[in-house]
Protein backbone atom coordinates (compact mmCIF):
# COMPACT_ATOMS: atom_id res chain seq x y z
CA UNK A 1 0.00 0.00 0.00
CA UNK A 2 3.16 2.48 0.52
CA UNK A 3 4.61 1.92 -2.88
CA UNK A 4 1.07 2.71 -4.39
CA UNK A 5 0.60 5.24 -1.94
CA UNK A 6 3.74 7.07 -3.17
CA UNK A 7 2.80 5.96 -7.00
CA UNK A 8 -0.01 8.12 -6.66
CA UNK A 9 2.34 11.34 -5.47
CA UNK A 10 4.40 10.60 -8.47
CA UNK A 11 1.96 11.18 -10.67
CA UNK A 12 0.14 14.05 -8.41
CA UNK A 13 3.71 15.71 -8.49
CA UNK A 14 4.08 15.75 -12.64
CA UNK A 15 0.23 17.49 -12.87
CA UNK A 16 1.70 20.06 -10.63
CA UNK A 17 4.77 20.47 -12.73
CA UNK A 18 2.55 20.49 -15.86
CA UNK A 19 0.47 23.08 -14.26
CA UNK A 20 3.79 25.19 -12.88
CA UNK A 21 4.91 24.62 -16.82
CA UNK A 22 2.01 26.36 -17.95
CA UNK A 23 1.90 29.62 -15.73
CA UNK A 24 5.49 29.93 -16.75
CA UNK A 25 4.77 30.43 -20.46
CA UNK A 26 1.58 32.48 -19.81
CA UNK A 27 4.50 34.72 -17.47
CA UNK A 28 5.05 38.38 -18.80
CA UNK A 29 8.12 39.20 -20.37
CA UNK A 30 10.47 41.98 -19.80
CA UNK A 31 10.57 44.91 -22.26
CA UNK A 32 13.61 45.66 -24.67
CA UNK A 33 16.91 47.54 -23.51
CA UNK A 34 15.64 50.36 -24.46
CA UNK A 35 12.21 50.71 -22.90
CA UNK A 36 13.62 49.35 -20.05
CA UNK A 37 15.51 52.30 -19.63
CA UNK A 38 12.52 54.39 -18.01
CA UNK A 39 11.97 51.95 -15.56
CA UNK A 40 12.89 53.03 -11.96
CA UNK A 41 11.85 51.81 -8.87
CA UNK A 42 8.74 52.18 -9.41
CA UNK A 43 5.91 48.96 -9.25
CA UNK A 44 2.55 48.36 -11.01
CA UNK A 45 0.25 45.06 -10.46
CA UNK A 46 -2.51 44.17 -11.91
CA UNK A 47 -5.11 41.07 -10.49
CA UNK A 48 -3.68 37.54 -12.02
CA UNK A 49 -1.25 39.07 -14.36
CA UNK A 50 0.95 40.29 -11.57
CA UNK A 51 3.66 42.66 -11.34
CA UNK A 52 4.06 44.40 -14.88
CA UNK A 53 6.44 47.04 -14.70
CA UNK A 54 8.71 46.91 -16.90
CA UNK A 55 7.24 44.10 -19.19
CA UNK A 56 4.61 43.42 -22.09
CA UNK A 57 1.62 41.64 -20.63
CA UNK A 58 1.03 38.49 -22.49
CA UNK A 59 -1.68 37.71 -24.61
CA UNK A 60 -2.92 34.16 -22.81
CA UNK A 61 -5.19 33.90 -20.39
CA UNK A 62 -6.87 36.87 -22.02
CA UNK A 63 -4.64 39.10 -20.14
CA UNK A 64 -5.04 41.78 -23.15
CA UNK A 65 -8.64 41.67 -22.95
CA UNK A 66 -9.22 41.68 -18.93
CA UNK A 67 -6.62 44.45 -18.49
CA UNK A 68 -9.02 46.90 -20.51
CA UNK A 69 -11.60 46.01 -17.96
CA UNK A 70 -9.55 45.76 -14.74
CA UNK A 71 -9.46 48.64 -12.29
CA UNK A 72 -6.77 51.01 -11.03
CA UNK A 73 -3.45 49.10 -10.78
CA UNK A 74 -1.68 49.36 -7.56
CA UNK A 75 1.54 51.34 -7.73
CA UNK A 76 4.03 51.09 -5.45
CA UNK A 77 7.30 52.95 -4.56
CA UNK A 78 9.23 51.05 -1.72
CA UNK A 79 11.71 54.28 -1.11
CA UNK A 80 8.74 56.97 -0.98
CA UNK A 81 9.67 59.10 2.20
CA UNK A 82 7.12 59.36 4.76
CA UNK A 83 6.57 62.62 5.21
CA UNK A 84 6.55 63.86 1.42
CA UNK A 85 3.75 64.07 -1.02
CA UNK A 86 3.93 63.06 -4.17
CA UNK A 87 1.62 63.36 -7.92
CA UNK A 88 1.53 60.32 -9.74
CA UNK A 89 0.80 60.46 -13.30
CA UNK A 90 0.08 57.82 -16.08
CA UNK A 91 0.58 58.54 -19.99
CA UNK A 92 0.21 56.62 -23.21
CA UNK A 93 2.69 58.25 -25.14
CA UNK A 94 1.40 56.03 -28.31
CA UNK A 95 -1.46 57.54 -28.84
CA UNK A 96 -2.81 56.17 -31.67
CA UNK A 97 0.13 54.33 -32.60
CA UNK A 98 3.88 54.72 -31.91
CA UNK A 99 4.38 54.70 -35.23
CA UNK A 100 2.55 58.54 -35.45
CA UNK A 101 1.76 59.96 -31.77
CA UNK A 102 -0.28 62.73 -33.41
CA UNK A 103 -2.42 62.28 -29.20
CA UNK A 104 0.29 62.17 -27.16
CA UNK A 105 0.32 61.96 -23.95
CA UNK A 106 -2.86 60.47 -23.68
CA UNK A 107 -3.85 60.77 -20.08
CA UNK A 108 -4.87 58.06 -18.62
CA UNK A 109 -4.49 59.12 -14.27
CA UNK A 110 -3.60 61.92 -13.00
CA UNK A 111 -3.27 62.31 -8.69
CA UNK A 112 -1.63 64.44 -6.34
CA UNK A 113 -1.79 64.63 -2.66
CA UNK A 114 -0.25 61.09 -2.18
CA UNK A 115 1.05 60.42 0.95
CA UNK A 116 4.80 58.85 1.31
CA UNK A 117 3.13 56.18 3.68
CA UNK A 118 0.68 54.98 0.64
CA UNK A 119 2.90 55.25 -2.08
CA UNK A 120 4.72 52.71 0.08
CA UNK A 121 2.05 49.96 0.34
CA UNK A 122 0.76 51.12 -3.37
CA UNK A 123 -2.51 52.56 -2.15
CA UNK A 124 -3.18 55.49 -4.94
CA UNK A 125 -5.28 58.02 -2.68
CA UNK A 126 -5.15 61.92 -2.80
CA UNK A 127 -6.64 64.18 -4.84
CA UNK A 128 -8.02 63.00 -8.71
CA UNK A 129 -7.40 65.01 -11.33
CA UNK A 130 -7.78 62.59 -14.31
CA UNK A 131 -9.95 59.51 -12.98
CA UNK A 132 -8.19 56.30 -13.94
CA UNK A 133 -8.67 55.01 -17.59
CA UNK A 134 -7.80 51.48 -18.07
CA UNK A 135 -5.54 50.80 -21.19
CA UNK A 136 -7.86 50.50 -24.81
CA UNK A 137 -4.85 50.15 -27.46
CA UNK A 138 -6.73 50.73 -30.88
CA UNK A 139 -6.87 47.91 -33.04
CA UNK A 140 -4.35 47.28 -35.69
CA UNK A 141 -2.25 50.14 -33.77
CA UNK A 142 0.81 47.86 -32.48
CA UNK A 143 1.86 47.76 -29.00
CA UNK A 144 2.17 50.94 -26.74
CA UNK A 145 3.65 51.71 -23.58
CA UNK A 146 1.54 53.13 -20.80
CA UNK A 147 4.21 55.34 -18.50
CA UNK A 148 4.01 56.24 -15.11
CA UNK A 149 5.92 58.67 -13.68
CA UNK A 150 6.11 59.75 -9.53
CA UNK A 151 7.15 63.21 -9.19
CA UNK A 152 7.47 65.02 -5.46
CA UNK A 153 4.89 67.56 -4.86
CA UNK A 154 6.32 69.54 -2.25
CA UNK A 155 3.59 71.51 -1.26
CA UNK A 156 2.35 72.96 -4.70
CA UNK A 157 -1.39 73.41 -5.40
CA UNK A 158 -1.74 71.27 -8.71
CA UNK A 159 -4.52 72.05 -10.95
CA UNK A 160 -5.55 71.30 -14.99
CA UNK A 161 -6.62 74.00 -17.18
CA UNK A 162 -9.56 74.10 -18.50
CA UNK A 163 -8.59 73.16 -21.71
CA UNK A 164 -6.61 70.48 -20.23
CA UNK A 165 -9.65 69.32 -18.27
CA UNK A 166 -11.60 69.33 -21.81
CA UNK A 167 -9.51 66.26 -23.50
CA UNK A 168 -7.15 62.87 -22.54
CA UNK A 169 -5.66 62.89 -25.62
CA UNK A 170 -3.20 65.21 -27.35
CA UNK A 171 -2.50 66.30 -23.52
CA UNK A 172 0.68 68.51 -23.40
CA UNK A 173 2.46 66.88 -20.42
CA UNK A 174 5.81 68.93 -21.11
CA UNK A 175 4.00 72.29 -20.35
CA UNK A 176 2.04 70.66 -17.41
CA UNK A 177 5.33 70.01 -15.75
CA UNK A 178 6.92 73.16 -16.60
CA UNK A 179 4.21 74.98 -15.20
CA UNK A 180 4.80 73.37 -11.69
CA UNK A 181 8.55 73.24 -12.46
CA UNK A 182 8.73 69.38 -11.87
CA UNK A 183 11.19 68.23 -13.34
CA UNK A 184 12.48 64.77 -13.16
CA UNK A 185 10.53 61.92 -11.49
CA UNK A 186 11.84 60.46 -8.58
CA UNK A 187 10.27 56.98 -9.73
CA UNK A 188 9.31 55.68 -13.43
CA UNK A 189 8.12 52.74 -15.25
CA UNK A 190 5.96 51.84 -17.71
CA UNK A 191 4.35 48.07 -19.50
CA UNK A 192 3.54 47.50 -23.09
CA UNK A 193 0.24 45.98 -24.58
CA UNK A 194 -1.47 45.86 -28.12
CA UNK A 195 -5.59 45.34 -28.43
CA UNK A 196 -6.40 42.10 -27.68
CA UNK A 197 -8.26 41.52 -30.71
CA UNK A 198 -4.52 41.82 -32.34
CA UNK A 199 -3.14 39.07 -30.15
CA UNK A 200 -2.55 35.60 -32.22
CA UNK A 201 -4.70 33.56 -29.98
CA UNK A 202 -7.71 36.25 -29.64
CA UNK A 203 -10.92 35.05 -31.76
CA UNK A 204 -10.43 31.88 -33.61
CA UNK A 205 -13.44 30.80 -35.13
CA UNK A 206 -15.03 27.21 -34.74
CA UNK A 207 -14.54 26.53 -38.15
CA UNK A 208 -11.39 27.50 -38.69
CA UNK A 209 -8.66 24.69 -39.43
CA UNK A 210 -6.92 26.29 -36.30
CA UNK A 211 -9.28 26.50 -33.81
CA UNK A 212 -8.25 23.84 -32.06
CA UNK A 213 -4.61 24.60 -32.80
CA UNK A 214 -2.19 25.07 -30.13
CA UNK A 215 -0.57 28.54 -29.86
CA UNK A 216 2.66 29.58 -27.85
CA UNK A 217 1.96 31.54 -25.36
CA UNK A 218 -2.08 31.05 -25.57
CA UNK A 219 -3.73 29.85 -22.55
CA UNK A 220 -4.62 26.32 -23.78
CA UNK A 221 -0.16 24.98 -24.31
CA UNK A 222 -0.21 21.47 -25.46
CA UNK A 223 2.43 20.75 -22.77
CA UNK A 224 0.17 20.46 -20.45
CA UNK A 225 -2.29 18.07 -22.26
CA UNK A 226 0.94 15.51 -22.84
CA UNK A 227 1.97 15.79 -19.16
CA UNK A 228 -1.65 14.78 -17.73
CA UNK A 229 -1.70 12.32 -19.90
CA UNK A 230 1.54 10.83 -19.13
CA UNK A 231 1.61 10.97 -15.45
CA UNK A 232 -1.61 9.58 -15.51
CA UNK A 233 -0.48 6.61 -17.84
CA UNK A 234 2.74 6.09 -15.21
CA UNK A 235 -0.19 6.22 -11.90
CA UNK A 236 -2.19 3.55 -14.09
CA UNK A 237 0.89 1.64 -15.11
CA UNK A 238 2.21 1.27 -11.25
CA UNK A 239 -0.85 0.77 -9.55
CA UNK A 240 -1.49 -2.14 -11.86
CA UNK A 241 2.39 -3.59 -11.21
CA UNK A 242 1.70 -3.28 -7.85
CA UNK A 243 -1.27 -5.05 -7.78
CA UNK A 244 -0.44 -8.00 -9.29
CA UNK A 245 2.57 -7.90 -6.80
CA UNK A 246 0.09 -7.39 -4.07
CA UNK A 247 -2.00 -10.76 -5.14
Amino acid sequence: MRLATAALFVGLAMVAAGSQKEELMCAPEPVNATDADFCKGLEVSYPEVGNVSCKVVPSCNSYRQKITTWSQPTVKFPKASESATYILVMVDPDAPSRASPQARFWRHWLVTNIKGADMQKGTIQGQVLTTYQPPTPPPKSGFHRYQFSIYLQEGKAISLLPEENAALGFWKMEQFLSRFHLTEPVASTQFMTQNYEDSPDAHVSPDSPDAHAPIRGSSKPKDKLKTSVFALLVCVHLAHHLYIVWV
